[in-house]
């Protein structure tokens, strides 16, 4: 039964109120930040708190220490300490073993929930290629239209997010808002009109924007910052390639690579339509559907608050880490990070204000702002500019795989080359100044040329090494504290970009597609970006010269005084030291 715009907006509140019920019943009790021993949430004798020790931001607060003196929190269950040491000697090889059962035992996980958002968003760009809007009765306008209102709406629910999974956990708010967004995408079968697309597409928005920063703030407590972006390259590499496992410096890495499956996926269940009176984009969205809905099921149960809550449930029956790892876990991380101290530390109005006056976070949200508002109409738009090479729906579908399989590869090296040598500027220019060639190829491309090099310039453009990920790991490191972390992680990891955009490209649809004039815009995004990328390098250049001579031109009890304040000052201490 096909529905109006008013029924699919009924239908959504109500999913929202439904999911809201079931957070009610299974969410266990809110962490605080206590220094007393913590409160047993559940009596379940296979749930989390069998092991439950102390998160991050909890070992670091219970108290001080001096020399080699332990932080310890006594458990309700079992009465074992487990905390930050902040003298604990350990060697390159455990260290190297806990964060291998990282890699293998969480991070395939985090890659899977990232499989099923990239497969959704992209699926949009399958459909449309399905002939999505003659079949609701509009044109490629109205998909601008919602793919502007989608980003809006996308950019604020990102944002606010990131304060969403500091209050619930992460490990909570990711699966609650994947459930949502599968019944969501369900509804796109009910849709019959204008409407009814565009406010689909809102509650899509809505449910997927927070997803991300939550993943972010996740990630940030298993791993050191030197490991972070490298992960994270992994994570938006999953947007390329999907069921991939590789031994990599010992990573065993189950990827997901959602876009290039999701063309796969798209050219056979395209094929369904007629079936049951649906089209084929319809059964696509259904099948994705249910397949997120079950995957927010099953990460319920299986992602773990912290390193010491790794026993029950899906996760089995032993912990992942003995205690002594636990420690090591804890540890390694702070030490890396003395802001991690306070982990679970909740967002106040004075993070809102420091973010907000923080010229290189702003530097960091231009960057993700110009940088991604090229790869919007890509994305949305490959699988139909494919088919007008003369390729069938079902063929074009199937050739969007290949450049997103090279653009994980690319993409991995490059950032893994970034973390190893402990760089950013010059990598993440690279990646742009790929972006512009490719725009270049694709701009000079006489109307005349073959198919096959009319593909081969889309797979340039299509594969660079995407720096998005780059450029978050690059802002989290120099953010200094976990509250205005949360903030910039809300706002840089979808910024609202420059929808105007897509209003260029739209007047230049024609039936062969070239899209001359949003190319000639694109070229002057992505050479824009690679010049910033260099400008943000050297203005933390500039600041780490500029406090070395400040902090030098100090007395020693100056110096101590700013040693002491260098917490609570985060990157404007003279201590901080940027990372280039």
């Amino acid at each position: 039964m096909a529905l109006s715009t008013v029924d699919i907006a009924q239908f959504s509140h109500s999913m929202v109120n439904v999911d809201a019920a079931i957070y009610n019943v299974l969410s266990p009790v809110p962490v605080s930040l206590i220094s007393f021993p913590l409160p047993m949430a559940h009596v379940s004798k296979n749930d989390d708190e069998l092991d439950s020790k102390i998160p991050i931001g909890e070992a670091a607060q219970l108290g001080t220490w001096t020399g080699t003196e332990t932080v310890t929190a006594t458990q309700t269950l079992g009465g074992e300490p487990h905390a930050y040491v902040k003298d604990l000697d350990y060697s390159a090889e455990e260290e190297s073993r806990v964060v291998r059962i990282l890699d293998t035992r969480l991070f395939p996980w985090i890659l899977l929930t990232t499989f099923v958002l990239n497969m959704d968003r992209t699926n949009n760009s399958n459909a449309i290629s399905d002939n999505l809007p003659a079949d609701l009765g509009f044109t490629i306008d109205t998909v601008n239209t919602a793919t502007a209102i989608y980003a809006v709406f996308f950019s604020i629910f990102s944002f606010s997010g990131a304060v969403m999974a500091k209050i619930f956990g992460p490990a909570r708010w990711i699966p609650i808002l994947m459930f949502a967004w599968g019944l969501v995408t369900m509804s796109h079968a009910l849709i019959k009109d204008r409407g009814g697309y565009i406010t689909v597409r809102i509650f899509i928005a809505v449910t997927e924007g927070g997803v991300i920063p939550a993943t972010l703030i996740y990630l940030g407590g298993f791993y050191k910052s030197t490991e972070l972006s490298t992960r994270l390259g992994w994570f938006w590499g999953s947007r390329s390639v999907f069921y991939f496992i590789s031994e990599l410096d010992g990573l065993h890495s189950f990827q997901a690579i959602a876009s290039a499956v999701s063309g796969l996926m798209a050219s056979g269940l395209l094929q369904l339509g007629g079936r049951s009176g649906l089209e084929g984009w319809k059964w696509l969205f259904l099948v994705d559907g249910i397949i997120t809905v079950f995957v927010a099921v099953v990460i319920w149960f299986y992602l773990p608050r912290n390193v010491a809550s790794t026993r029950g449930g899906l996760r089995g029956a032993k912990p992942w880490f003995t205690d002594r790892q636990i420690q090591i876990a804890v540890t390694r991380v702070i030490r890396d990070d003395q802001a991690k101290r306070e982990y679970e530390k909740r967002v106040t109005r004075a993070d809102f204000k420091d973010a907000a006056t923080d010229l290189g976070l702003w530097g960091h949200l231009l960057l993700s702002n110009i940088t991604l508002t090229p790869t919007n109409p890509l994305s949305t738009y490959l699988p139909t500019v494919i088919k007008s090479f003369k390729f069938n729906v079902f063929v074009s579908n199937a050739l969007t795989a290949p450049p997103y399989i090279l653009q994980c590869i690319f993409m991995v090296i490059v950032i893994r080359h970034s973390d190893k040598v402990r760089e950013r500027g010059f990598h993440g220019a690279f990646g742009s100044a790929w972006q512009l060639v490719g725009w270049i190829i694709l701009r000079a491309m006489p109307d005349s040329a073959s198919r096959g090099v009319k593909y081969f310039g889309a797979i340039v453009v299509a594969s660079w090494p995407y720096n998005h990920p780059l450029n978050i790991g690059w802002m989290s490191e120099n953010t200094g504290s976990v509250g205005k972390r949360t903030v910039a992680s809300g706002a840089v990891s979808r910024p609202f970009k420059c929808q105007t955009h897509l209003r260029l490209i739209s007047p230049n649809l024609s039936p062969s597609l070239d899209f001359k004039r949003g190319n000639s815009i694109n070229i002057a995004f992505a050479g824009f970006t690679t010049i910033m990328w260099v400008v943000q390098k050297y203005y933390y250049r500039h600041l780490n010269k500029k406090r070395e001579h400040e902090y030098a031109a100090l007395s020693e009890s100056e110096k101590l005084e700013e040693d002491s304040q260098a917490e609570k000052k985060g990157n404007r201490s003279l201590t901080f030291r940027f990372t280039t």
